[in-house]
């Protein structure tokens, strides 16, 4: 379980070609891996995986061909960056919102302006998706726990602050790129339940 609330950038140091996939070498020193254990979990880009290598600036970790077809971890290579956040533990603060990193598809970034120091980006998600958005609800883009403005059919609108767009990889981010989507977990219980009541 995370909370959206991305720790630290890290970058892509090498992919292998494995049987079951693929698997990334990632470079974050900041992160303190080397106190990390085998198994632990991390949300890379927004998808929970398992660390299955660590060194002291780095941490390995594997990809399904399930991963690779699903998000778009499949499209980065050496030199890519990535969000990065360690499993929530029971002690620390909720400061974004309940993050499952089992990423629901992916959203396509439509257009971007400015809105003071802030940028306003607008989304383009799948139709079987956007039922489970909601203006003022919560949505995980590339790992990033962010509140939806504005709700327009297939489309919605976030608000990135100056220090989300610092510290994140949002900020680089153009449009036409794609990023992995999450929808709110409360959102899909509910759903569940009321079709259950039909």
């Amino acid at each position: 379980m995370f909370t959206g609330i991305v720790q630290a950038v890290g970058t892509i140091e090498r992919v292998d070609e494995i049987p079951e996939g693929r698997r990334f070498e990632i470079g974050c020193p900041q992160l303190e891996p080397a106190s990390w254990h085998i198994g632990d979990s991390i949300a890379v880009s927004g998808c929970c995986l398992t660390a299955v290598a660590l060194s002291e600036h780095g941490f390995a970790v594997d990809l399904s061909a399930e991963t690779l077809a699903k998000t778009r971890l499949g499209e980065l290579e050496t030199g890519s960056r990535v969000n990065l956040e360690p499993a929530l533990k029971m002690s620390d603060r909720l400061g974004g919102h309940f993050v499952t990193g089992h990423v629901d598809g992916l959203a396509e970034l439509v257009s971007s302006r400015p809105s003071g120091d802030s940028r306003i980006d607008r989304y383009r998600v799948p139709a079987h998706l956007s039922r489970f958005i909601a203006s003022k609800g919560s949505v995980t883009l590339d790992g990033v726990s962010l509140t939806v403005n504005v709700v327009d059919a297939g489309e919605f609108e976030i608000n990135l602050i100056p220090h989300t767009l610092k510290v994140t990889t949002l900020g680089a981010l153009k449009p036409g790129d794609q990023v992995n989507l999450e929808i709110d977990l409360l959102a899909r219980y509910l759903d569940r339940l009321q079709g259950e009541q039909r």
